[in-house]
């Protein structure tokens, strides 16, 4: 039923109630002046409904969903729309995953909670975003994400690194973004020379681009190799074995790259010693990198890596 529609039928009874009352009090004459108000206000109670009538319906739906897939928090980051806003989120395309969604303020990250860390974190960088002046804060522990998870205290002493997904360089924009990227759900036991070496190289790479391009898309998380892996802390939080980036640019020409590295030091290595295609970080994480591009452009981009074309 027409919005208008329903308001005029919930005040007809109030207005019939009126005239009623109108017809029992009073002289003629003064009946008749209260008649004429009365028809006054029904006129200016239909012309306010019939507006009522131009603003859309909106249906407030929610999916609960299981205990952990639809926990969902979401954030409006202030970043520029665009018709390709959202294509960094990736689909799990093996059995069930573990996670819990949350939409931060500058990322999205889906969280495991049987490795205790995130099974990716996916977020755009524009070259406002790698540009920014705020400092770095401290970490902290997630009070927001259910439990189980991990804890500040599980890397004490573990010989890791805090390493985070999204970077504190990615976030010197806000402070709230910088607040949420500190979050210890947005970190994963890491070698101390790759967090310090080859993957902050790869990551002042993306900011470049961003810079250099207007804006990138990027999703990055662990991957796990073996069957049985090393845990850390009093909640078991797993030590991956590997990392991926896969990075998209919609600028000009499209263009995807991909970034595998162990879980140690890859000193006196290079950037393009690590370099795959989407399709091959596809295939080994068993997640759907940018699927909502149009099938030519994703199947294009995800087949070819070249970093000499960026």
């Amino acid at each position: 039923m027409k919005k208008w529609n329903w308001m005029r039928l919930r005040l007809m009874p109030l207005f019939a109630a009126f005239l009623l009352l109108l017809g029992c009090t009073g002289s003629k004459a003064e009946r008749k002046l209260l008649k004429d108000a009365a028809s006054e206000i029904y006129s200016e109670l239909e012309k306010s409904a019939k507006e009522a009538s131009s603003d859309p319906v909106s249906d407030d739906k929610s999916n609960d969903g299981d205990s952990y897939a639809q926990d969902e928090e979401k954030e409006i980051s202030p970043t520029a729309s665009s018709k390709y806003d959202g294509v960094e989120i990736p689909v799990y395309t093996k059995e069930n995953l573990s996670e819990t969604i949350k939409h931060r303020y500058s990322y999205t990250v889906s969280y495991n909670h049987q490795m205790k860390n995130p099974n990716w974190v996916a977020w755009s960088i524009t070259a406002d975003h790698a540009s920014g002046k705020v400092q770095r804060t401290d970490f902290w522990d997630d009070d927001d994400m259910p439990d189980p998870k991990g804890y500040l205290s599980d890397y004490y002493n573990s010989g890791y690194d805090r390493g985070h997904m999204c970077p504190a360089g990615d976030n010197k924009w806000s402070e709230k973004a910088m607040e949420d990227c500190f979050r210890i759900t947005n970190m994963c036991p890491q070698d101390g020379g790759l967090n310090r070496g080859m993957w902050n190289s790869i990551e002042q790479q993306c900011r470049a681009w961003a810079k250099k391009y207007g804006k990138v898309y990027v999703v990055c998380g662990p991957i796990y190799l073996n069957q049985q892996h090393r845990k850390i802390g009093k909640n078991k939080v797993v030590v991956p074995e590997a990392f991926f980036k896969v990075v998209l640019c919609m600028e000009g020409t499209p263009k995807a790259i991909g970034f595998i590295c162990r879980n140690q030091s890859q000193k006196g290595k290079k950037k393009t010693d690590f370099i795959n295609t989407i399709d091959d970080v596809e295939r080994i994480t068993g997640y759907d990198f940018f699927s909502k591009l149009p099938d030519d452009i994703e199947d294009k981009v995800e087949a070819h890596a070249d970093i000499n074309e960026w």
